[in-house]
């Protein structure tokens, strides 16, 4: 049997995981959530979370990829064959996910460009969804659910971002994984951080912070809160689509795990902080030019991206277009660090399960991801993404990390064992804690929020779309990747594929 890869170093690993977990959400979904929840009240509940339910997970994901040294349907299978289905349905969510967070990295790479001469103008709403995405209801008058033609400066970008990204792929772990990683982060880092220091630096600044940071006490008592918190810690950690079971099944045999998690999570963390100061650092240079209160300029997503930073930037006293440059250029890289994650998760998957090279593997779900993700570059594009991305965040991954974790922890009882494997190799070793938070609290956190979710979207149509849209673009996409996750699992692996030691010599090491 042919060995598998390995990264080169541990710090190769953990760019990657940081890599992954450092995206578009921490630099536009954080901050507004915690300024929504209590502002600097926020940060108990949020640490609560990462403890409790953010590394716990991460150990146990990174613990089920060392210890089956495998992609996320492998690793699955190996650790019962009835549970394998889940795998495939991470994998699938992942692929979901992919064809349209390509075409964000898109929208960010344009706007790099646009930044130069700050091409939005005065009125950046406008701008984005009648001049650049030339919206199917705005240009044509037509209704929702229309696709449209293709939009050019949605699309060149777009095929540039999935030349960059299988050009990566295509070199494999070390020499593409792990070498583009150890590029995009320092690269990001120091790129934010300029665009911080320099927000700190706006008049105004003080007034964005203390509204990001003035505790709300009287909100932490509200189950919300907790749940925004949880719902933060699970989202930005690149838990349950198969990426850190994936990226850990690449690890040498002595990695410490334990340490890596919480390498990762707390530098995943530091990032999000970091958004939080230049956002509204920013936010309230805007709300100090315009004479108006932080809370009407505060928004989070596409927003605050590409319509509130494009007004922010227009009024900046000098060098607008050089941090338009460099807000815009650290989206893309950001974006590209965690694509590069999902995409690998099916690469892997196709690898293990057909038998077939890197290259093949590339070239079948990249480029079938790639071909996809079209549909979000046409001028109904905007509204497909809207829906998919709230859907499978919300009904996908959410519920894959309920089911993969209830199923480790009830009907496997996998928890012990797993302990042992992660303790043995790692200098941190958990305790109960560990077992208490992945056999009771998050399973019940995590339900919860589900059944919120679940009552919330029966009762009411997501932002008021047209129910039939919802029905096929919303639900049927988050119940197919159920079905292709059974429907992949019947296929028949080899039997040295499955068996406990075939992957292992005499001294535990893969072949």
């Amino acid at each position: 049997m042919e060995g598998r890869e390995q990264w080169g170093t541990r710090a190769g690993f953990i760019l990657a995981a940081v890599g992954s977990a450092v995206g578009l959400g921490n630099i536009w979904r954080f901050p507004y959530v915690a300024y929504d929840n209590g502002g600097g009240a926020f940060f108990i509940p949020y640490l609560f979370a990462l403890l409790t339910a953010g590394i716990p997970l991460l150990i146990m994901e990174f613990t089920m990829g060392h210890k089956y040294r495998g992609s996320a349907p492998l690793s699955y299978a190996r650790m019962s064959k009835k549970t394998e289905w889940i795998g495939w349905w991470q994998v699938a969510i992942a692929f979901v996910i992919s064809t349209y967070y390509s075409v964000i990295i898109a929208w960010a790479m344009a706007y790099t460009y646009f930044a130069l001469g700050l091409r939005w103008g005065n009125d950046p709403g406008g701008f984005l969804m009648g001049d650049y995405l030339q919206r199917v209801d705005i240009v044509n008058g037509a209704a929702i659910g229309t696709v449209g033609s293709i939009v050019p400066g949605v699309f060149m970008p777009l095929v540039l971002v999935w030349i960059i990204a299988l050009g990566i792929l295509f070199k494999g772990i070390k020499k593409g994984i792990e070498r583009a990683n150890r590029i995009f982060i320092p690269t990001l880092i120091i790129m934010f951080l300029s665009i911080v220091i320099r927000a700190l630096t706006l008049e105004g600044a003080a007034l964005g912070l203390e509204a990001f940071f003035k505790p709300n006490w009287s909100k932490i008592a509200s189950p919300g809160v907790w749940v925004a918190a949880y719902g933060q810690i699970f989202f930005s950690l690149s838990i349950a689509f198969a990426i850190m079971i994936t990226y850990s099944s690449y690890l040498p045999r002595k990695a410490d795990i334990n340490n890596n998690a919480f390498i990762a999570a707390f530098s995943n963390s530091s990032v999000e902080l970091l958004a939080g100061f230049g956002v509204f650092a920013t936010l309230g240079f805007m709300a100090k030019q315009a004479g108006v209160p932080i809370e009407e300029v505060a928004t989070a997503g596409i927003g605050l991206a590409f319509v509130v930073l494009p007004k922010i930037l227009n009024s900046f006293p000098g060098f607008n277009g050089l941090f338009g440059v460099l807000f815009f250029g650290s989206l893309v890289f950001a974006g590209l660090s965690s694509l590069i994650s999902i995409v690998e998760t099916y690469i892997a998957a196709v690898q293990d399960k057909f038998k077939v090279s890197r290259t093949k593997a590339v070239v079948i779900g990249g480029g079938l991801s790639a071909l996809v993700s079209i549909l979000y570059a046409t001028q109904g594009g905007l509204f497909f993404l809207d829906v998919i991305d709230y859907f499978i965040n919300n009904f996908g991954v959410a519920l894959a990390g309920l089911v993969s974790v209830v199923t480790v922890a009830w009907f496997l009882k996998n928890l012990r064992p797993f302990q042992d494997h992660a303790n043995q190799i790692s200098d941190l070793r958990t305790g109960l804690w560990w077992r208490f938070c992945l056999g009771i609290l998050t399973p019940l956190v995590l339900g919860y929020m589900f059944i919120l979710n679940l009552v919330d979207n029966l009762k009411n149509n997501y932002e008021d779309y047209p129910t039939l849209f919802l029905i096929y673009s919303g639900w049927g996409v988050v119940i197919a990747t159920i079905l292709l996750g059974f429907i992949l699992a019947t296929l028949k692996w080899q039997a040295k594929d499955l068996d406990a030691t075939a992957y292992l010599d005499d001294e535990g090491v893969e072949k």
